[in-house]
């Protein structure tokens, strides 16, 4: 991809500037004075500048017009609409240079927002807060969206300069310092990225680069036109920038089925994984892909391939989320409305074959088919969660599990979704059952802010009809307050308790799951009327997992063959209690 080498790069000499800005004839590199930049046919300016080097900030002059910063800035030290700092990524002295990652099947993995997480919100500041993450048995650390967007505050999906760390949390080596860190400690570090929309503020593209886009619509904006070579080059350099100069261990990609492949094409995700799984093998270094994908296409899925070859790892499996939520909530508005029919067997489907909708007709997707098969993937194609920032923060009140469910019935969830061969993720501060709410919040002013306003009123319709004023206004500094996490819960007698159950599950993941994960299969998983969840999956080594859960608010007596292998956890009788869970190991194969 060198040829299409975007933005402003350190050279022995100076500084080179690369903008592809073919609806342009005329830009200038804004600096003192303004110097004129070099076009070419294909719609490239270049500029080399000698003697100038990182720290110098400047920005594009388009047509003598407007002034726009670069949109591949490596930092915006004024925000979305300032000048660009030139970065020098190669000077920087990494502690940990030798650090190659960890394999797939070690991946525990916790959501984070780096604004929230701690009182501070940096990401220096996140560093102490590492060990706890590594004494309470996570490998990996997955940040929410970074690139810079527009204000102080946001979740990050509004991202515009996909390739800079935003400023609100810190300077780029800040987060190489965070990054540094976690790889001392065994952490793996995971970013969320997006390459399907533009944030609504700060975009410029449209002004000197209109092939960046089609005429239609995403929900958040124009349909980004990968057709176009320099185009798909731009998010394929994003990742690799975030993979080689940041140092992450993986990229998680946001809702993909929002971008858009013509049929007969390529999809630009293949071309991005060829390229990262080339980094990985110049580098040694193990690198992980995973997808939010709402089209739950099995087959851009491969947990084995090593490198990436054009596919990913694993993708985020909302199906499993949801009817949990269902069991355990009851609710029955929007998507969850899918998962109302029977969702104890929906989540018996989940742990046995991966996705519950493989080509089913799903009323909420426009009462279409849904999915592909999923059963002959690895479990570790999928990563399981109970919460997570959108199925948390897409609520009118942004209310926690545990401010919806009885504990008893999530430590139950937990003991299931920590110990079963999909990947587990937490999100912060459930591994201490945080009742603090993540509630949408931006940062925006003027119009802007008003049709985010209007919009979310238009969402939340009814949630204003029945809360009124007690729903957040996300504008509000204070939503933003609200969400910062309450670690001082932690220490709290239910705090302590709910942090030794998950420590304890994942002690038992390390020692007994982890070492068999690798070429693990999908079994069988079968629920029955009375609540019990009985399920087994062949293991890496021979051995069978098999599972018994009680769903259920009374005593379920168990089979002898349920009771056969060795308990790894829970009760070791014939009898499970209302909402327990016993997992145990047993030579071979066996019937669920």
């Amino acid at each position: 991809m060198s040829q299409h080498r975007f933005g402003a790069r350190v050279t022995a000499d100076g500084v080179s500037f690369r903008l592809w800005a073919p609806a342009a004839r005329r830009v200038d590199l804004l600096l003192d004075p303004p110097l004129p930049m070099r076009r070419d046919n294909d719609g490239w300016f270049s500029l080399d500048v000698a003697g100038m080097g990182a720290g110098a900030r400047y920005r594009f002059r388009i047509e003598g017009e407007i002034d726009v910063p670069d949109p591949a800035s490596g930092f915006q030290p004024e925000d979305v609409c300032g000048p660009s700092e030139v970065i020098d990524h190669v000077n920087y002295q990494w502690r940990t240079a030798d650090w190659r990652g960890r394999p797939w099947q070690d991946a525990v993995l916790i959501e984070t927002h780096v604004g929230t997480f701690t009182s501070e919100g940096s990401y220096r500041a996140m560093i102490d807060k590492l060990d706890h993450l590594v004494d309470t048995g996570i490998t990996a650390l997955e940040l929410m969206p970074i690139a810079d967007f527009a204000g102080t505050r946001n979740w990050g999906y509004d991202g515009v300069l996909w390739s800079a760390p935003d400023s609100a949390y810190g300077r780029p080596e800040d987060l190489k310092a965070l990054i540094d860190a976690a790889h001392q400690r065994g952490l793996m570090m995971f970013l969320d990225v997006v390459y399907n929309h533009f944030g609504p503020e700060g975009n410029f593209l449209h002004r000197y680069a209109p092939n960046f886009f089609t005429a239609a619509e995403t929900p958040w904006g124009s349909v980004i036109d990968f057709r176009v070579a320099e185009v798909r080059a731009f998010a394929i350099e994003s990742a690799l920038h975030w993979l080689r100069d940041y140092r992450f261990d993986g990229l998680r990609f946001d809702a993909v089925n929002h971008i858009v492949t013509p049929p007969g094409t390529i999809s630009m995700l293949h071309d991005l994984s060829i390229a990262a799984g080339e980094l990985a093998a110049e580098t040694g270094r193990h690198i992980h892909l995973v997808l939010e994908n709402g089209d739950n296409i099995a087959s851009l899925l491969d947990p084995v391939e090593e490198p990436p070859g054009g596919k990913f790892r694993a993708q985020w499996n909302d199906d499993y989320h949801h009817a949990f939520h269902v069991l355990l909530t009851g609710e029955s508005q929007g998507y969850y409305g899918d998962y109302q029919r029977s969702p104890r067997g929906q989540i018996a489907r989940a742990l046995a074959s991966g996705f519950v909708y493989q080509g089913e007709v799903a009323a909420f997707w426009g009462n279409r088919p849904r999915g592909e098969p999923s059963g002959a993937l690895a479990p570790t194609a999928f990563v399981s969660f109970l919460q997570n920032h959108d199925q948390t923060g897409n609520r009118a009140l942004g209310e926690r599990l545990d401010s919806l469910a009885d504990p008893k019935q999530i430590e139950a969830a937990l003991a299931i979704t920590l110990l079963a061969p999909m990947i587990p993720m937490l999100f912060m501060g459930e591994e201490w059952g945080s009742r603090r709410p993540f509630l949408f919040f931006c940062d925006f002013a003027g119009d802007l802010a008003d049709a985010v306003r209007k919009g979310r009123r238009r969402e939340y319709d009814w949630a204003y009809a029945r809360y009124g004023d007690a729903v957040p206004d996300p504008l509000d500094p204070n939503t933003f307050r609200a969400c910062v996490l309450d670690w001082e819960a932690r220490d709290a007698a239910a705090g302590r308790d709910r942090l030794a159950l998950v420590k304890g599950l994942l002690e038992v993941r390390r020692r007994e799951i982890v070492p068999r994960l690798a070429g693990a299969r999908h079994g069988d998983a079968q629920p029955t009327d009375d609540g019990l969840l009985t399920a087994h999956w062949q293991m890496g080594d021979g051995t069978s997992l098999r599972l018994a859960a009680n769903l259920s608010a009374h005593e379920i007596a168990l089979r002898p063959d349920q009771m056969a292998g060795a308990a790894i956890w829970g009760s070791e009788g014939d009898r499970l209690p209302a909402w327990s869970v016993c997992w145990r190991l047993a030579p071979g194969k066996m019937r669920a």
